[in-house]
């Protein structure tokens, strides 16, 4: 995707989502996140077992079976079958009714989407009996023929509208805590070998205390990480990143605790942050004008209320962000 095309999608003040909602009714998660992010909605993952960030994926695989509660059995002699990615109204009832609505909404500039990442799917097999080298191949090409699948999909649906691909790496915390089953240059060449099959604009999402080093060495457009001190750890990765013209997805609402009713205290623990991270060698510009706000993590696990606050909060904390965007480029002459 050209730079031109990536300005069409990203661009200061935006807000979306991460993963799930708390919606039995997919066609009601579709509109929540519309309604709530208009410039960038993200198809939601409903609390159904089966839409779990490894179970939705992982029925690419026919050496796989998912059960109703979202465990997997692994059949090691089917491990060199051909792997076959569709999609599935059970385990993907929020992203197809996501797309039915997108296209059906002509006001729709751009989409954020995610799949499991290649790293937390080669977890999952190893983890279910399959051998490390095979389970990271099978995840590997199991996610680019997912990434084929969806982008023919939204190429289909949703002609001349922008995506944002992610690839969610909750799996990136056994690379921060040493407890990985594959070696840090491995893993950044697995996770950059599938954002290389993103046509959009790609995206690695971090979650909790997870390696943001792997995400960002395997090179996406867009780094996505929740908001806390602990990333001033890694704040040469945030430099080199947006001098390199990369974006943040900023998982500004906190999904660890209640959900407040103000944005003020997310805002200032943002605010917080970046004015570290500008000491740290940050440029304070680009941190605004390369921000996108999110809650930290899905909200499944919250009430339908407590969810739509927090897609509402993340709204207004970008709004706060486009604004400062807006006078950060006028102060600078841009």
């Amino acid at each position: 995707m050209s730079r031109s095309q990536d300005a069409a999608v990203l661009m200061p003040g935006l807000a979306t989502g991460i993963g799930s909602l708390p919606y039995a009714d997919p066609h009601v998660a579709a509109s929540a996140t519309i309604r709530l992010h208009p410039r960038l909605p993200a198809a939601p993952q409903l609390p159904n077992p089966r839409e779990g960030v490894i179970a939705q994926w992982a029925t690419a695989l026919p050496e796989v079976s998912v059960a109703r509660d979202g465990t997997l059995s692994i059949d090691l002699a089917r491990a060199a079958d051909p792997i076959v990615a569709a999609f599935d109204q059970v385990a993907h009832a929020g992203l197809l009714a996501f797309v039915d609505a997108a296209a059906g909404d002509h006001d729709i500039r751009r989409v954020k989407l995610q799949i499991v990442g290649p790293l937390t799917l080669a977890v999952a097999l190893a983890q279910g009996g399959m051998p490390t080298s095979r389970a990271v191949a099978r995840a590997s090409t199991a996610v680019r023929a997912w990434i084929d699948v969806l982008e023919t999909k939204l190429d289909e649906r949703l002609p001349g509208v922008g995506r944002l691909v992610f690839l969610d790496e909750p799996s990136l915390v056994l690379w921060r805590h040493d407890r990985a089953p594959i070696e840090r240059d491995e893993a950044v060449d697995v996770l950059s070998g599938s954002l290389a099959a993103i046509r959009g604009i790609s995206g690695v999402h971090v979650c909790g205390d997870g390696d943001v080093r792997v995400a960002f060495e395997a090179g996406p457009t867009v780094l996505g990480a929740p908001v806390s001190a602990a990333l001033l750890h890694d704040a040469d990765v945030f430099v080199r990143h947006l001098d390199a013209d990369g974006w943040v997805a900023w998982g500004a609402v906190p999904t660890d605790r209640p959900i407040g009713e103000s944005s003020d205290a997310p805002w200032r623990e943002l605010v917080a942050v970046w004015c570290e991270l500008t000491r740290r060698g940050c440029d304070p510009v680009r941190l605004r004008t390369h921000a996108i706000i999110t809650p930290a993590c899905g909200l499944a696990g919250f009430g339908p209320t407590q969810a739509e606050r927090a897609l509402r909060l993340a709204r207004e904390i970008a709004n706060r962000v486009g604004d400062q965007a807006v006078a950060a480029r006028l102060t600078v002459g841009a």
